[in-house]
């Protein structure tokens, strides 16, 4: 599983054609035909803005199929990207740390309303003409011969985050943002790990995802927890993996896959360690 954030900016000039801002990268991105699926997380927000082609995001929470002119907010974290291979894929993508989207959004006058806690992993932008006139606004910067200055990109950057916070037809995006803005640290990671559980990421991804070193990262864990990362990762996978088997049907492999484990052989050793029968066994009475 791969840090797209860092794929991006470490790529080439041929894939990529990138305007950088600090840890915000701006970036149009010409996909390379690899494999169908890519399994992929970020440690920052980005914003899509597709141009031409198609790919489908599954995330936890469901699967987004976008194609132009479609421009969606994902939100950090991990998901798994479906490409097609009978058309290239090309967008315009916006990375975003969340303090910038924070610092942007205190200089805002008009409050943008209050948050709810539950979010989708992929929230649609509206399509507005102010929308439409920023992303046409950014082409020249692409093709021109010269990167822009840093502090004209900052500005850019702000005007996204401000024309879309400005539309109030982003009602769940807008929502999100209002989370941001108000929530502690310590519900912060827990929403990190109760929506990336599932996904195989090291204990330092899940460090970077929360904004914190590993030390701190596991100091803080232990503290709203009460039991280590790695002990809390297991039991919540093996969990889960138990779901799957009892109520979608999948073949040990999928739910071993789905469930965040390396291989289906760590999967069913450990499922019947904890749960004292095999996953095969589960599945073979879910389906006689």
């Amino acid at each position: 599983m791969y840090n797209l954030f860092t794929r991006i900016s470490g790529g080439d000039a041929v894939q990529f054609r990138q305007l950088s801002c600090g840890e915000s990268l701006i970036t149009i991105f010409n996909c390379p035909l690899e494999n169908k699926f890519q399994d992929t997380w970020s440690h920052h927000n980005y914003i899509v803005y597709v141009i031409q082609g198609r790919k489908i995001w599954h995330t936890p929470n469901g699967s987004y199929d976008l194609q132009p002119p479609q421009c969606v907010f994902i939100r950090k974290g991990a998901c798994i990207i479906e490409q097609f291979f009978d058309a290239k894929f090309c967008l315009i993508l916006f990375f975003i740390p969340d303090d910038f989207i924070v610092d942007v959004l205190k200089s805002k006058t008009n409050p943008i309303g209050n948050p709810r806690q539950n979010h989708q992993s992929v929230i649609p932008v509206n399509h507005s003409p102010a929308t439409q006139a920023f992303f046409q606004s950014m082409m020249p910067y692409f093709e021109q011969g010269h990167n822009p200055d840093q502090s004209l990109l900052q500005l850019k950057f702000k005007e996204l985050i401000l024309s879309i916070a400005d539309n109030p037809e982003n009602k769940e995006l807008l929502s999100y943002f209002s989370l941001l803005l108000q929530e502690p640290q310590n519900v912060s990671l827990q929403r990190i790990m109760d929506e990336n559980f599932s996904f195989n990421l090291k204990l330092e991804d899940y460090a970077k995802l929360s904004c914190r070193s590993v030390s701190a990262f596991k100091r803080d864990f232990v503290k709203i927890y009460n039991t280590s990362p790695g002990k809390w990762l297991l039991a919540r996978r093996l969990e889960y993996g138990m779901h799957l088997l009892r109520t979608m049907g999948k073949s040990v492999s999928d739910v071993a896959f789905e469930s965040g484990f390396e291989s289906p052989s760590h999967f069913s050793r450990s499922f019947r360690d904890r749960f004292g029968i095999s996953p095969a066994a589960i599945r073979q009475k879910v389906l006689s």
